[in-house]
């Protein structure tokens, strides 16, 4: 396990073309996501997306979707956002998964930070942060107000062109106390990526390498002790809603990260559905008669079925989207943990759907030839495969979040087999 070079692209301001509408943002994703098909490999061998690339994105405007427009961003709302990363995934899994999951925090970053911290975090420039949510390392809070922080931290995906970092570590309180949640945020300057990426089944060039910080000190108002981004409670207002007076900056953060993996996972699995259409247009069936597959009533079943399975997540996972817009936007009160754990269950079976339809259909029925290693039906069932091996999506939510939601819901007890 290596230091990486950082890479310097993200520590300068970059300009983005004004003005620009939710529009204007879509057709430049679609002109982007046409060059990234035939880059998949190299992506992947790379472990993370092109400097060209993230040139683009930059360029484009994408890294300043969600940044306030108070700090020199659009302030688009998350639908916009998601609508992003969703033509992206079509195109590359890896590089939409990078893009997602270090952009998308702008929304945390902006909901539950002081104005004091934002105008440090953001400071006018394109704001990439990688996130993790499983404690690490150590937090020590210093005579002058300052925390050191030390520690290792997995799967950050989106760290080769972050501008900061956003981490969980636990500090001690009293000497008999347990220690307590604490959530940071780091800038570059005070973290190393590791060259640690890459031999995973699949979202090989994801970015998600592991983040190193080695007495680093951040300022006190970089550091939220006893939170932790997936328990947030909302219901009593935000430091972000009552700064942008935007209610995307005080909606339900659990369900939010989980709405990432959804649309991800939707866009996905459209990208298998048109490597499987190229199939349907361009092979024939393998037995006698030999017809194209367009015409072949098994292969028509089997598109068939997938894209109806494909077009109910869509359309599930869009709904979400509204669902999560429309509470923030009905006041503080109107996002309970209850809700915010209902949003994330929706996201489950999304992900379930998108999942079965390559699995069960798209995969098994393409050919041999057509899941040989690179080709984009096989990386496809890497990449999902490997979204399910996520802790998040494989333990949590259909256990945890299926119990938790019940138990909220009718007032009950932990179970005896909790």
């Amino acid at each position: 396990m290596t230091l990486a070079a950082d890479l310097s692209a993200s520590d300068e301001s970059t300009s983005h073309p004004e003005p620009a509408t939710p529009q204007d943002i879509l057709r430049r994703a679609h002109d982007i996501a046409a060059t990234l098909v035939q880059r998949q490999a190299e992506t992947e061998q790379r472990t993370y997306y092109a400097e060209d690339t993230h040139r683009a994105f930059a360029e484009a405007g994408f890294y300043r979707l969600l940044v306030p427009r108070r700090f020199g961003g659009y302030e688009f709302g998350v639908d916009t956002f998601f609508q992003v990363v969703k033509i992206l995934a079509r195109a590359c899994p890896s590089t939409a998964w990078m893009y997602c999951l270090g952009a998308t925090h702008a929304i945390p970053a902006a909901t539950l930070f002081s104005e004091r911290a934002q105008q440090e975090i953001f400071q006018g420039t394109d704001f990439i942060a990688p996130a993790t949510i499983v404690p690490g390392g150590s937090a020590q809070r210093q005579d002058d107000g300052t925390w050191l922080l030390n520690g290792t931290w997995n799967y950050c995906s989106g760290s080769p062109y972050a501008t900061h970092f956003i981490g969980h570590t636990l500090t001690a309180t009293e000497p008999d106390a347990p220690p307590i949640p604490v959530l940071f945020i780091a800038p570059r300057s005070q973290w190393r990526r590791l060259d640690d990426w890459g031999g995973q089944l699949g979202l090989r060039g994801s970015g998600s390498h592991s983040i190193t910080i080695r007495n680093g000190r951040v300022p006190d108002h970089f550091v939220l002790p006893g939170s932790h981004i997936s328990e947030v409670d909302v219901t009593a207002g935000t430091p972000g809603r009552a700064l942008h007076g935007n209610p995307q900056y005080g909606g339900g953060q659990l369900s939010y990260m989980v709405l990432e993996a959804a649309v991800l996972a939707v866009g996905i699995a459209q990208g298998a559905l048109d490597a499987y259409a190229d199939l349907m247009r361009s092979r024939t069936t393998l037995l006698p008669p030999f017809v194209s597959r367009t015409e072949n009533v098994d292969y028509q079943f089997w598109y068939g079925e997938a894209a109806g399975m494909i077009a109910t997540a869509e359309a599930a996972a869009d709904n979400a989207v509204k669902q999560w817009q429309d509470m923030a936007a009905q006041g503080p009160d109107a996002f309970t943990r209850e809700q915010d754990i209902r949003l994330t269950t929706i996201c489950r079976h999304v992900i379930k759907l998108c999942w079965h339809a390559v699995e069960q259909h798209i995969f098994p029925t393409a050919g041999s030839s057509a899941v040989r290693h690179g080709e984009r039906i096989e990386r496809v069932w890497r990449d999902l495969s490997m979204l399910q091996s996520h802790s998040g999506f494989g333990v949590f939510l259909p256990t945890v979040a299926n119990r938790d939601l019940a138990r909220l819901r009718f007032g009950a007890a932990s179970g005896v087999f909790s």
